[in-house]
């Protein structure tokens, strides 16, 4: 096909938003020369585009699942694609967060903007889970875009609940993965993480979930919302399956500029009972947070802790002052950039090298141009924001809030000198309950309240892992552990001991 060229009409609006103020015999002349730079895209038009591979075909591509077939409402869809014969994941379920592309199997990303869309490729992490083996029957169900971490957003209806209160949010953004684990529907599951979004669900529904180091897992195939910010990892109902899924997935595959001097392990082998040497450093802003910290949380992990000391940890509590800004830092980063990525940027932006997704750029570019009345109120406040911050103030606070990110990254590194491990909460309460309605305050207070322990190691990019340590009030509490950057295999080995020692 041959690209149109722009008129004088839309020459001139863009004339006016950038202040060329170009004449009208000027803008006749840069008419001309504007049409005439654009052959090269007839000739791009005759080259063939790249796509991620798809190597292992579709037994069934399945149906949306409703009532008994979808019991706790965490899955967007059921399909059977079986991988290798052999592996490491041989013989288990897998299942993918709705925003992970699975070829000939509807993304929707929770969002009625994205109805309609199929995925033509295989991501990086869905191709690796085949070759080890994996077996995956469908993809679950998410908030709008992602863009809420108690998941009050989704669509379509109902959405994802707790599986331990129906009346109460499972947490988000990977809140169906999280629920069809805790529920034991399916072996593993993939989530994402900007915020928190795979520890949160893990969290709230019950269940281990770990995003590695920025970086560690190709995000490549997946829809995106900040570069800085994006991590996928697994979740599951054991510290070694997540273990076993982390060892399958990690590394670097030559197309996620996220990926820099990745460094993995046999994280399996790390694996041990015994914590002996291993020191704990119980982080003292991640506890008795105001308006925000249930009392029964902080005990829940803190008796935890001393599981951790039985084991054979040594504990003792540090400070990081900085923690209590961290979601400040993160939340400038999040609006301006998730805008500019996510939303103006089509989901892939430019300024990179990697793969892009053209298909999808093209179905969500034309979508959400049509139906940007269809965005979830999240996103909608989050685009308001940060095109209001990014024109009025020259994306400064944004790049200030990059230039501290830095600066906390510090602080937890030099308190990870003293340690081996920072412990606090995952959440600082436990699952809320359903918004009573559908305000935008409500949406809001439920979509976005439980960030504060989670949303500063995105920022950072350490790894960080939620650990269920029981319920109160027959609720889950989850305790997180962080650690140094790439060394996962800590992280694993400490939740791995506190299931043995807590005969979980």
């Amino acid at each position: 096909m041959s690209v149109k060229r722009p008129n004088r009409d839309h020459l001139q609006a863009i004339s006016d938003y950038y202040g060329f103020d170009l004449a009208p015999d000027e803008l006749a002349e840069f008419e001309s020369a504007v049409a005439a730079s654009m052959a090269v895209y007839d000739r791009l038009d005759e080259l063939a585009d790249a796509y991620l591979p798809v190597k292992y075909p579709r037994a069934e591509t399945g149906y949306r699942p409703v009532g008994e077939d979808n019991p706790v409402n965490g899955w967007a869809w059921k399909c059977s694609v079986p991988g290798a014969e052999d592996g490491p994941l041989a013989g288990r379920t897998v299942a993918l967060k709705d925003n992970i592309a699975l070829a000939g199997i509807p993304m929707l990303n929770g969002s009625p903007v994205m109805e309609g869309y199929v995925p033509r490729e295989d991501a990086t992490v869905t191709t690796r889970l085949l070759d080890a083996g994996a077996h995956i029957i469908g993809k679950t169900a998410v908030p709008a875009f992602c863009f809420d971490g108690g998941g009050c957003t989704g669509y379509p209806e109902p959405q994802p609940v707790n599986p331990h209160d129906p009346q109460r949010l499972p947490g988000a953004s990977s809140s169906g993965s999280g629920a069809v684990v805790a529920n034991g529907e399916v072996d593993m599951a993939l989530g994402g993480d900007q915020g928190g979004s795979i520890r949160l669900p893990a969290s709230w529904s019950g269940c281990y979930g770990i995003k590695g180091t920025h970086g560690l897992v190709p995000y490549t195939g997946i829809f995106p919302i900040e570069m800085t910010l994006d991590h996928v990892g697994p979740m599951a109902r054991t510290a070694a399956d997540c273990a076993r899924m982390l060892e399958v997935i990690a590394g670097a595959d030559g197309l996620d500029p996220r990926q820099y001097d990745v460094h993995t392990a046999r994280y399996t082998e790390a694996l041990s009972d015994s914590l002996s040497g291993v020191r704990i450093g119980v982080l003292r802003e991640g506890f008795g947070i105001p308006d925000a910290s249930e009392p029964d949380v902080d005990a829940a992990v803190r008796e935890a802790v001393s599981v951790l000391e039985k084991a054979g940890a040594s504990v003792s509590e540090v400070s990081v002052p900085m923690h209590a800004d961290g979601l400040a830092i993160w939340s400038a980063i999040a609006f301006e950039g998730a805008t500019e990525l996510m939303v103006r940027g089509d989901a892939f932006g430019t300024n990179w090298r990697g793969h892009y997704s053209t298909e999808l750029m093209d179905f969500y570019g034309r979508a959400r141009r049509a139906r940007g009345h269809d965005f979830s109120d999240t996103v909608k406040v989050t685009v308001l924001a940060g095109h209001y911050m990014a024109e009025h103030y020259n994306r400064h606070y944004y790049g200030k809030a990059q230039n501290i990110g830095r600066r906390l990254r510090g602080a937890y590194d030099q308190a990870l000198q003293q340690c081996d491990l920072l412990v606090m909460p995952t959440t600082a309460m436990k699952a809320m309950s359903r918004p009573a309605d559908k305000s935008l305050g409500s949406t809001l207070a439920g979509a976005l309240g439980n960030l504060h322990n989670t949303a500063p190691f995105d920022v950072t990019g350490h790894p960080a892992m939620s650990v269920p340590v029981g319920l109160s009030e027959g609720l889950p509490v989850g305790m997180q552990l962080v650690g140094r950057r790439w060394d996962e295999a800590t992280v694993l080995r400490a939740a791995h001991a506190y299931q043995v020692a807590n005969g979980s």
